[in-house]
């Protein structure tokens, strides 16, 4: 079986391909969307989702979110006493879901359709790859979150030769991507974006409005679980923002009342440096594909973030025309996700479609330039395939010696969009020998393939000699062995997923827990009383009774949450 998964900074989904077309599998709490946080108690059980985003209101230094913005890096998060990278921590994510998948559909998953922003770089791909290869199952295929999105909306409608553009501001990534669709023919003209923009970035220009308002609280001083707990609380006034033109919000803080007033204006001015950055990627990939604003047909809002009205209001001003919201912007990537499947799995309900796809980033290699008759200066970029090219693509450029008797050369294979080599990111080396002669009269052909798995072969070929070296670049930072996965499988074993009988419980027990600990006098009391009597109940091990004193506690902390 394949599934669908959309991978997200905030949220991720899991997906599967039916005869009446792409569904979402709920969680193992009956949710479509799962919190992309991981958390791991003092008996090494892990928890993801729902249940890990209560534990980190409590328990801030065993948990982990907004990891995939560090996706291919060598950071590290500390839970607990353990060390984990961020393809680590997506694994457990992916393992979580296909769990849930396979409960679901009653049979094994064995491999998944991932998406990405379209703007990740080569390492961020493979370290996604690895993620569900970590999690044990295999991925052949990663798409970009935009082009999942658009075969979401356009695989079965008829248009023809229509312009796309779709804004995918997810929890904290930003794409815009350029898509133009014929007949069967879906085909990305260009891709843009940012990697540490979004829905996060939009709380925290709350945040900062909250501590500007109220000066005598000190971020700086505040304990990881109180700076916690106010973001929590400007996530709640970002969504009250979204119903209301003001609001008002009070709250304890180191047992002190505090509160925070803003209007929607006052907000809309704070986040016109967000905006700003986001201009920047749009300009950019009309310009790479040589669209004009007004030539642009549909807009197409995908990812949480979006779901914002003051963010709606800028693209609709911005493009002059109402974005198409008729899919979920939470779910359209996902549900995107599904149909790759099934084309992989070329299911006879999807008819056939041509789906291409673009580089999102310049590929070249460093070269040494001739700057006078007896000066020449070494680190220039030299690009190979250009960003926005549409892929598979081959390009061979032609490099020449540049010293007397120089014996051999050295082809850094580098991705990015600066002159400078030194700024651009280096994804391996090949060294080939060359017989000693006069600078220029020896030269290699370098070849660059690039195909829609985000996989580079480079080919470097000796021209007078014919000899021929090639090598699959994987990139540099990160890069894992089958052996040393099969190793890191072995070290995570260790960690299991709670069991899925026990989550919904533990859930309610933490939700009580923090909502205890955000009360005052009464209200306390109220709470305590409610989780004694549902402690009580689960020593009894009676599943009546368990079931009946669930149902009793979360209609308690249901209307207790209403009525704040």
């Amino acid at each position: 079986m394949i599934i669908g998964i959309d991978l997200g900074t905030t949220n991720s989904l899991v997906t599967y391909f039916t005869e009446e077309g792409p569904k979402i599998i709920p969680n193992r709490l009956g949710k479509y969307l799962t919190p992309s946080v991981v958390s791991i108690d003092e008996n090494n059980e892990i928890y993801v989702g729902e249940t890990a985003k209560e534990r980190e209101l409590l328990y801030p230094g065993s948990s982990a979110s907004v990891f995939k913005r560090d996706m291919g890096s060598n950071r590290k998060f500390q839970l607990a006493n353990k060390k984990f990278t961020a393809e680590e921590l997506s694994s457990f994510i992916i393992r979580s879901l296909c769990q849930d998948a396979e409960s679901y559909l009653n049979e094994p998953v064995t491999e998944a359709v991932i998406s990405v922003p379209a703007y990740f770089n080569d390492i961020r791909r493979k370290a996604t790859k690895r993620a569900g290869e970590l999690a044990g199952i295999k991925v052949e295929r990663i798409i970009s979150e935009p082009t999942a999105a658009a075969i979401a909306y356009g695989l079965y409608q008829d248009k023809e030769n229509k312009k796309f553009l779709v804004f995918d501001l997810g929890g904290g990534t930003f794409d815009v991507s350029i898509l133009e669709l014929y007949k069967s023919i879906i085909e990305v003209r260009a891709v843009a974006g940012d990697n540490f923009l979004g829905g996060e970035d939009f709380t925290k220009v709350l945040e900062k409005m909250f501590f500007d308002k109220n000066k005598q609280i000190k971020k700086e001083l505040l304990s990881e679980k109180d700076r916690k707990y106010i973001h929590r609380q400007m996530e709640l006034c970002k969504l009250e923002l979204s119903e209301k033109d003001s609001i008002t919000k009070s709250f304890q803080i180191e047992g002190n009342e505090v509160s925070f007033h803003t209007d929607i204006e006052a907000y809309e001015k704070a986040c016109e440096e967000l905006f700003e950055r986001i201009r920047i990627p749009i300009k950019r990939s009309l310009s790479d594909a040589n669209i004009r604003v007004r030539d642009i047909d549909k807009v197409v809002l995908i990812g949480g973030a979006t779901k914002q009205p003051l963010i709606r209001k800028f693209v609709s001003k911005l493009f002059g025309m109402i974005p198409d919201t008729s899919i979920n912007p939470d779910e359209a990537v996902a549900l995107g996700t599904a149909i790759q499947a099934a084309m992989k799995e070329r299911n006879e309900a999807i008819r056939e479609v041509i789906l291409t796809d673009v580089c999102p980033f310049t590929l070249g290699t460093e070269v040494v330039m001739t700057l006078g008759e007896n000066w020449i200066e070494s680190g220039h970029f030299c690009p190979i395939i250009e960003r926005n090219t549409t892929i598979p693509a081959s390009r061979t450029e032609r490099l020449y010696t540049v010293y007397d008797n120089q014996s051999e050369i050295c082809v850094n294979i580098l991705q990015g969009e600066s002159r400078y080599a030194a700024n651009n990111l280096s994804l391996g080396e090949i060294t080939v020998k060359v017989p000693k002669a006069k600078k220029g009269e020896e030269a290699i052909d370098v070849t660059y393939t690039y195909d829609v798995n985000s996989i580079l072969e480079v080919e470097v070929k000796v021209v007078s000699t014919g000899e021929v070296r090639k090598q699959v670049i994987k990139g540099q930072d990160n890069n894992m062995t089958d052996e040393e996965i099969k190793q890191r499988l072995e070290e995570l074993s260790y960690l299991k997923i709670s069991p899925r009988d026990r989550e919904e419980n533990k859930l309610l027990l933490l939700r009580g827990e923090r909502l205890y600990e955000e009360a005052l006098s009464s209200d306390r009391q109220r709470i305590h009383y409610e989780l004694n009597r549902f402690e009580s109940a689960l020593k009894t091990q009676d599943r009546d009774k368990i079931e009946e004193a669930r149902r009793r506690i979360k209609e308690f902390l249901d209307e207790y949450e209403m009525d704040l």
